[in-house]
C-alpha cells in the first residue's frame, strides 16, 4: 500500500514525462491521486485536495469513459496546465509538511547536523564548514529534516 507522499510524488512525476498534458493529467489522477487517502494528507491540505479531487472529478462522463476524462477533454490545454501546477503544488506543500513534521518530532537529527557541520563525509571539512550534515542523507525524511534545517 502507497502512502499519500508516495501517491503525491508519482502524480508529480506523471506531469513531469513527455506527452499532452491532458493526457498526463488525467494519468495522474487516475493512476495516483485517486489512490490518495485524504485522511493521511496532513489537515491543513485537505482543502486543497478536495479542490483538486473536485476540479478534475465536475463533468459528467459520455459512454464509454469516465469523470476525469470528460472533466480534462473540456478543459482547455491553458485549464489543465494550472491544473498540473495545482498537483505539483499539493505535492510540494506535502513535501513541506512533512518535513515541519520531521523538524518538530526529531529535533536531535537536525541539531547533530548543525553541530557537527564541520567535518564531511570523507573527514574533512567543505568549502563552508557544512559538509557534516551530507553524512546523515540516508533516506527521503532524512534529506527534508536537512532541508528544514536550511531553511
Amino acid at each position: 500500500m502507497s502512502t499519500a507522499w508516495e501517491q503525491l510524488e508519482g502524480a508529480a512525476l506523471s506531469l513531469a514525462r513527455s506527452g499532452a498534458i491532458k493526457d498526463r493529467l488525467a494519468d495522474a489522477y487516475r493512476n495516483h491521486l485517486a489512490l490518495v487517502n485524504p485522511e493521511e494528507l496532513p489537515a491543513a491540505l485537505h482543502a486543497e485536495f478536495r479542490a483538486c479531487h473536485d476540479a478534475l472529478t465536475r463533468e459528467r462522463p459520455l459512454r464509454g469513459e469516465d469523470a476525469v476524462r470528460a472533466t480534462v477533454r473540456k478543459m482547455s490545454s491553458q485549464q489543465a496546465d494550472e491544473m498540473a501546477c495545482c498537483v505539483v503544488r499539493l505535492f510540494a506543500a506535502m513535501a513541506r509538511e512533512a518535513s515541519a513534521e520531521a523538524a518538530v518530532a526529531r529535533p536531535e537529527v537536525l541539531d547533530a547536523a548543525l553541530t557537527n557541520g564541520s567535518a564531511g563525509a570523507n573527514g574533512s571539512a567543505g568549502a563552508n564548514g557544512s559538509a557534516g550534515a551530507r553524512v546523515l542523507r540516508k533516506g527521503r525524511s532524512q534529506v527534508m529534516e536537512l532541508y528544514a534545517a536550511e531553511a
